[in-house]
């Protein structure tokens, strides 16, 4: 396990900071991108797959002017892990759940991820995450889960849960694991280079189906800047920082600053999209990052490996 100095975690900890409010426009702007079910803009799929065509043009480019070198073949597989969970998984199922739900409403799903990532980061790290830190995730799942079951709006008070509500949950587990295996990488290799490489790689689906799904009818301006903040910032440059703060002060501890995502996120839809927010949401997001801030009070502890003496 890798040891991390005082002025490591503490650069960690404030690069971690810039990645997620970075991070935390995304909702937003995918909401301005994607449209309403009335007003509906860019499709789901070109968002996911045209914001990773952008950021893998980019990264090209930042490879070639930094001479970095081609990824072993032991890194092929955690970057193949990465692309899938950031650059595909993540991103087409939030901008398809995004059409149908507020940013405000997302930004509580949001608040299980930090939990989700020190998980994914504790299993990869061969760490052994106590008793009280899964109570704490399971009663903070089930906050979010409870919170999208209140706001289903089914007829007769019927018990169910949207179908964005599950894309949303499945988009933060592909953020946990593309979040653990991209901070793993970083430990071996530049953490900007770790973002570029998994869009790289992401190619021969990105761009065959971003052309694809092109948009044919003209747009909203406003859908466009929210498409290019997220190819460019949410894409690209926000994982500069958030790799680069995990590689330094640990999966575990750096995702804690994860905790002020959800409220930033709500603070930013309400002036870009004229959301707004209410004691329900602001309760039920106050209450699923009290749990994260307990769970990650939890020991975390390595596993330990005893090796038996040799027979004589």
């Amino acid at each position: 396990m890798t040891a991390h100095s005082a002025a490591d975690i503490r650069r960690g900890l404030w690069l971690g900071l810039l990645g997620i409010v970075i991070f935390a426009v995304t909702l937003p702007m995918t909401r301005l991108a994607v449209g309403t079910p009335d007003a509906p803009q860019m499709s789901g799929v070109f968002i996911a797959m045209g914001r990773a065509l952008v950021a893998a043009a980019l990264s090209a480019l930042f490879l070639l002017a930094t001479r970095a070198p081609w990824p072993s073949r032991q890194q092929l597989l955690p970057l193949a892990m990465t692309a899938a969970g950031v650059v595909l998984g993540f991103p087409l199922l939030t901008s398809i759940a995004m059409r149908h739900v507020e940013a405000v409403h997302a930004s509580v799903i949001v608040g299980i991820l930090p939990l989700a990532t020190a998980a994914v980061g504790a299993l990869l790290h061969r760490q052994r995450p106590s008793a009280g830190f899964w109570l704490c995730a399971g009663l903070g799942s089930a906050l979010v889960v409870a919170f999208a079951v209140l706001r289903s709006g089914s007829p007769g008070g019927a018990v169910s849960i949207n179908l964005a509500d599950l894309l949303l949950l499945a988009a933060m587990l592909c953020a946990a694991v593309g979040y653990g295996y991209g901070a793993r990488l970083s430990q071996h290799m530049r953490a900007e280079h770790v973002i570029c490489w998994a869009l790289v790689m992401a190619l021969p689906l990105t761009l065959p189906l971003a052309l694809a799904t092109w948009p044919a009818a003209p747009l909203k301006a406003t859908a466009w800047w929210g498409f290019a903040y997220l190819a460019v910032f949410s894409m690209w440059l926000g994982f500069f920082a958030w790799y680069r703060g995990l590689a330094l002060g640990g999966t575990v501890r750096v995702s804690q600053v994860q905790l002020v995502q959800p409220f930033l996120s709500m603070l930013f839809a309400v002036p870009l999209l004229g959301e707004r927010l209410d004691a329900v949401t602001v309760g039920f997001g106050l209450a699923v990052i009290a749990t994260v801030f307990i769970g990650k009070k939890m020991p975390v502890n390595a596993v330990l490996h005893t090796r038996l003496p040799p027979k004589v």
